[in-house]
């Protein structure tokens, strides 16, 4: 495990130690999983990017072409 020393402002630092104990959790841990929770996304938003610059305009519209034109079931209509 690595040691890393940061700065936050102390309006930030005093939100954090609420939402610790909210949580009841040490600050080291609640900064631990946020800083998680903000790689899992950034890396999702990377995945996502490449997989759609994966795909073809082309298979998109051969796929809906093969959709039924229908109504909406009943609590699907638009609002």
């Amino acid at each position: 495990m690595t040691a890393l020393t940061i700065r936050l402002p102390n309006s930030v630092h005093q939100k954090v130690k609420e939402l610790a104990q909210r949580d009841d959790v040490s600050i080291n841990q609640f900064i631990a999983s946020a800083v998680a929770e903000k790689v899992a996304s950034v890396l999702t938003l990377d995945y996502l990017r490449a997989e759609a610059a994966q795909g073809r305009r082309s298979a998109f519209d051969a796929f809906l072409a093969r959709v039924p034109d229908q109504p909406p079931q009943p609590g699907d209509e638009p609002v």
